[in-house]
This record gives C-alpha cells, sequence and structure tokens, in this order.
C-alpha cells in the first residue's frame, strides 16, 4: 500500500473535486478513467507526471489501486474532499467542499480543462473504449506481458503490472531521463513531508 503525503492528497483531492464541479453525475468509474487520462496527457504534452500516481494494466482499463479502494469503500485517505452517493446503477462522487487552486501551475490548470472540454461529456464505457485501443499503453502492455489473453478470457481481472508512461511518450533519452528523475525527486520529498 502506497501512503501519500498531505500535499500529493490535497493536489489529487482538489483535482477531484475540480472535475466533480464540472463534470455533472461523475461516476467512480468515469473518475477513474479520466484521472488516467490526465496523467497521460499531462506526460505526452510535458513529459512530467502531473498527481504522479501509479496505474496498474486491471481488465476495465488502467486503475490506480489506491484511489480505486478509496471510491469503492468509504474514503478515508479523500475524506475531506469527496463523498460518494450510491445509485442502483453506478457510485456517484460529490465534491465535499470548495475547490482550491493552491497546488496547481498554469500548465496544469490548461490541462485540467483540456480533459474536461475533450473527455467529460463521454461516458465511462466510452472512456474505457478510448483507452482500450490496440495504440494505447494498456493495449499494448497487456498484450505484451499476456494479460490481455487472460482478461479476454475472463481468468482474471486485475494485476500489479504498472503501467510506465515515460516509455509512450517521452521522446528521447533526454526526456525520459528528466520524467524519471522528476519521479524520483517526488519520492524524496514524500518521505521528509508529514
Amino acid at each position: 500500500m502506497i501512503s501519500y503525503t498531505k500535499d500529493k492528497l490535497e493536489k489529487i483531492g482538489n483535482a477531484i473535486i475540480y472535475f466533480t464541479q464540472n463534470i455533472p453525475d461523475l461516476s467512480k468509474t468515469k473518475l477513474i478513467k479520466l484521472l488516467y487520462l490526465l496523467e497521460e496527457c499531462f506526460i505526452k504534452k510535458y513529459q512530467l507526471p502531473f498527481l504522479d500516481i501509479e496505474f496498474e494494466v486491471w481488465q476495465a482499463g488502467p486503475v490506480n489501486r489506491e484511489i480505486f479502494i478509496e471510491l469503492s469503500d468509504e474514503p478515508l485517505m479523500l475524506k475531506d474532499y469527496i463523498i460518494k452517493e450510491l445509485d442502483e446503477d453506478a457510485t456517484y462522487i460529490k465534491p465535499k467542499q470548495e475547490f482550491s487552486d493552491n497546488e496547481f501551475s498554469d500548465n496544469e490548470f490548461e490541462m485540467l480543462d483540456f480533459i474536461i472540454k475533450s473527455f467529460g461529456n463521454k461516458t465511462a464505457a466510452e472512456l474505457v473504449n478510448l483507452i482500450h485501443k490496440k495504440s494505447s499503453p494498456w493495449y499494448i502492455i497487456a498484450e505484451r506481458t499476456g494479460l490481455l489473453r487472460a482478461f479476454n478470457d475472463g481468468l482474471l481481472n486485475s494485476s500489479d503490472i504498472k503501467i510506465d508512461l515515460s516509455e509512450f511518450y517521452c521522446d528521447s533519452k533526454k526526456t525520459s531521463e528528466q520524467y524519471r528523475e522528476q519521479k524520483m525527486f517526488n519520492r524524496f520529498a514524500q518521505q521528509f513531508s508529514i
């Protein structure tokens, strides 16, 4: 289990709040896909992590295990940021507090708005289909590791295989190294944060 710093939780929590305030009826599944797309698109554009959270290859697409648990159970890490509303068809995520912009740069705001504009009106199923395209990092890794066959045969629904987006979007050795250095710095800084 990964533990997050207070600063990282504030950034994750406020990104979720921003999505909930700008996308009506935001379901758990759709939110998980939007968080993945946020990370993927930011790395694709800037070769840097946005939330710096890990996604694993699951049957339904890329999933951050900790956030999935938070949204499936009673929130613990995100209890100050979100509330869940259960419907017979889905779990919807609502903000518990007002959005705070303290954690975000101009580029990050631009990306949040891009994700909302590009994907906010799509259904969770449409986002799953988008992320499952043959050219996507999820598909390539699932196929390369043999998970795709296990998923398609109904033998598996999750894995602990990580998606390293720098493999797909850092177009040179230098940008790949910068991305990894930023992630190492984030991990190092996390050790000294409360």
